[in-house]
């Protein structure tokens, strides 16, 4: 399987591209900076440089051919404002989605946030006044491409973790529509996604993820 993941020098998107690697699949890191392109290569990635922010669907398209699945790993970064919460979290999964749909791709891998959907509208609103309305931005963002995704006739996969850990994997997690608030390992979310790209337990799923006691092949294939 050839997987191309949006994002590809984030840090649950080198692990993943390392552990699609090491499972004898070939993955390819989509990334803008061309600087990062030997930080993905050290994964057995083959590193894309595309701007998502700056690609029409055909261009992305055209460079996409040959994929067989996708992953939506990209994202603004804690400290970009309420206007690239927009353009990257939502847009360019938007664009990913786009240009998916162009080559009959149908396996589409999201990895969205916790509570997207609980957002305030009041507050989700470009220009944001401060630091806690452009997380609602962000949220926002992440509810509109999640429901985006949904819509189209992909398989789709939409993975929901709490709060991100830099910790090492446990291999076990607590999966379901929604459950308590809780942090997971960055590690641990890469191979949840993995484990969705090469199992079709999780398709047409949405879940939120955070640490737990289950085995993660045993938590997803128990989402029914």
């Amino acid at each position: 399987m050839k997987i191309a993941i949006a994002g590809g020098h984030g840090q649950i998107a080198l692990v993943l591209e390392r552990l699609i690697s090491d499972a004898g699949h070939d993955a390819i890191g989509i990334v803008r900076n061309p600087a990062h392109v030997s930080d993905v290569e050290q994964t057995g990635a083959r590193a894309l440089v595309a701007d998502l922010e700056q690609l029409s669907e055909e261009e992305l398209a055209l460079r996409l051919r040959g994929v067989d699945a996708v992953v939506f790993a990209a994202g603004a970064g804690p400290d970009s404002g309420a206007e690239r919460k927009l353009s990257v979290d939502r847009d360019a999964a938007l664009l990913l989605a786009e240009a998916a749909v162009r080559l009959d791709i149908d396996r589409f891998v999201m990895i969205s946030s916790m509570g997207a959907d609980a957002y305030d509208p009041e507050r989700a609103k470009v220009p944001a006044q401060n630091e806690d309305d452009v997380f609602q931005v962000y949220l926002r963002a992440k509810a509109e491409a999640d429901a985006n995704v949904r819509m189209r006739r992909f398989r789709w996969t939409i993975v929901r973790p709490g709060r991100l850990l830099d910790t090492p994997p446990q291999g076990t997690v607590t999966v379901g529509r929604t459950v308590p608030r809780g942090s997971i390992p960055r590690a641990d979310v890469a191979a949840v996604v993995l484990h969705a790209l090469l199992d079709d337990s999780a398709v047409g799923k949405q879940f939120e993820v955070t640490s737990g006691d289950t085995p993660i092949p045993a938590a997803l294939n128990a989402l029914g």
